[in-house]
């Protein structure tokens, strides 16, 4: 890895294109390394993740919003969206945001976290659309997914935006059109140009993620990939864009993130080293936040815990400290100030976002559900609302400095749990990664994914259908370009809400 210094330069200090940022992510993108067995290995299991919590997502309003603007736009020899047979196909940006969205609806796949973070198979539905439109072959798939993760997860060590209240996406767009430029095979020039752009129409702020969280957390993504998708078509055109985005005087850095006087160190690989990142990121085992993965965990050894000490009595517990990271307490804690994180009638995207109330269920539930651990019933439940209301977060120094360890052995999301009883009596536990975690009590492995996708399809998708689909894609790397189509899945157990009750639209 070479790591590269990143700041403003003036327009009197010009850098030539070789020098600019977006020209070196373009030259890692376009590089023809070949792809480690190990990553196309995960590669696969990530597409399978992603196939998993977008068809448990397929009849979820937003979703079905997003499928019903993309069917708007039919085309021969497109891209397949997700419940849709292959035999129907839509125009690939169109597809990326269909598929994006359900991607990333549930908030239950793969994540990184540094100094930054993000959920890095977001690249996948825009890279595989325009893939699968281009007719390239599950060689060039791999390639281009490796490009995508590879840009990001080195965006998101680096780079911090969330502290300015930049959204996700501003990471997203340049790798999205990285990945989509390495998949169709394009020059450095033309993946240059399309970074540029992707970066530019896509610096979105955080308020998407703060107080009553919309629907919108789930667009973003999508709408990010269905621009890059553009930004690639434009720049393989020969349509140019702001220059340069990064170092520029008005530029990224210079008025959205530290300033004229910022500097960056950015790793991305050498020419010719593989791209290699991938294997940095995690999944989910639980539909939540990430930061709350390993406090699921823990709240289900924690609840037998106080079970058996309260005889199963929630009113016993006095108070619930958990000690954790700047970015648990201020994001998902009750240091974000968010009246919402404790309203009982609050809207699914706002309890995923909730470590209080997940923590309460957790507790008593001892399991997780991606439906009925946030149906509304279960949180208006008095003795739950009670509890919740019990449980608030602190900041650790240790622990957000475990988060934000360059050490990867080290590195932590988890916390410790601090439990007062009426009587008295204090229980007390932690653990620093989720079980599903890299070095986690339990990794998830191929065998892993491939149960998250039968138990969240299970009566969705028919036994045959699922067969079909885990067999192609575990033959990704030989796949032909015809055969791109077969990464989708059909839903043909139940009736997608294609045409059920809602409003129209435009298209």
């Amino acid at each position: 890895m070479k790591t590269h210094i990143v700041r403003v330069h003036p327009e009197k200090d010009r850098l030539t294109r070789a020098d600019q940022f977006a020209w070196k992510i373009a030259s890692v993108a376009a590089d023809p390394v070949a792809v480690d067995d190990d990553v196309t290995e995960m590669i696969i299991n990530r597409i399978i993740d992603n196939a998993s919590v977008a068809i448990a997502s397929a009849n979820r309003r937003p979703v079905v919003t997003a499928r019903a603007q993309a069917t708007a736009h039919p085309r021969s020899g497109g891209a397949t969206v997700f419940g849709i047979g292959g035999d129907r196909l839509f125009s690939a940006e169109w597809a990326a945001w269909a598929n994006g969205t359900a991607v990333r609806e549930l908030d239950f796949h793969d994540t990184f976290l540094a100094a930054d973070y993000c959920h890095p198979g977001d690249n996948i539905p825009p890279v595989l659309a325009a893939a699968q439109q281009c007719g390239r072959s599950g060689a060039d798939l791999v390639r281009g997914i490796a490009a995508g993760y590879e840009v990001q997860i080195n965006l998101v060590r680096a780079i911090c935006i969330h502290k300015h209240k930049i959204d996700q996406p501003a990471h997203l767009g340049p790798s999205q059109a990285a990945g989509i430029g390495a998949a169709l095979g394009l020059p450095t020039e033309v993946i240059y140009q399309a970074v540029q752009q992707a970066l530019h129409v896509n610096t979105p702020t955080r308020q998407s993620r703060k107080g009553e969280i919309s629907s919108w957390k789930a667009f973003a993504p999508a709408h990010c990939g269905k621009m890059a998708v553009e930004a690639v078509d434009r720049a393989m055109r020969g349509e140019g864009a702001p220059t340069p985005i990064y170092e520029g005087e008005d530029g990224f850095i210079a008025r959205l993130l530290d300033g004229p006087d910022a500097e960056y160190h950015v790793p991305l690989p050498e020419p010719g080293e593989p791209k290699r990142a991938i294997m940095l990121s995690y999944t989910k085992e639980h539909s939540a936040e990430y930061q709350a993965q390993a406090l699921i965990d823990l709240a289900f050894s924690l609840g037998e815990e106080i079970d058996g000490k309260t005889g199963g009595d929630w009113d016993q517990v006095e108070e619930i400290v958990i000690h954790a990271s700047h970015h648990t307490h201020y994001v998902i804690g009750t240091g974000a100030d968010d009246p919402q994180k404790m309203d009982p009638s609050a809207n699914r995207e706002t309890l995923d976002h909730s470590i209080m109330y997940m923590f309460a269920v957790a507790l008593q539930d001892r399991t997780w559900h991606h439906v009925e651990s946030y149906m509304p019933e279960r949180a208006a439940r008095p003795d739950t609302v009670r509890l919740w209301h019990k449980i608030r977060t602190q900041e650790d120094p240790e622990w957000t400095r475990r988060y934000h360890s360059p050490d990867h052995t080290e590195k932590a999301f988890g916390g410790h749990v601090s439990v007062r009883l009426k009587s008295g009596e204090i229980l007390e536990d932690g653990l620093a990664v989720a079980n599903a975690h890299s070095f986690g009590a339990r990794p998830f492995a191929r065998n892993d994914y491939i149960r998250k996708f039968t138990t969240l399809t299970d009566g969705i998708v028919s036994p045959r259908e699922s067969e079909r689909f885990l067999s192609a894609v575990q033959e990704l790397p030989e796949l032909p370009p015809q055969w791109l189509a077969e990464l989708n899945v059909a839903v043909d157990m139940v009736e997608l809400a294609d045409s059920g009750p809602h409003k129209p639209g435009i298209f």
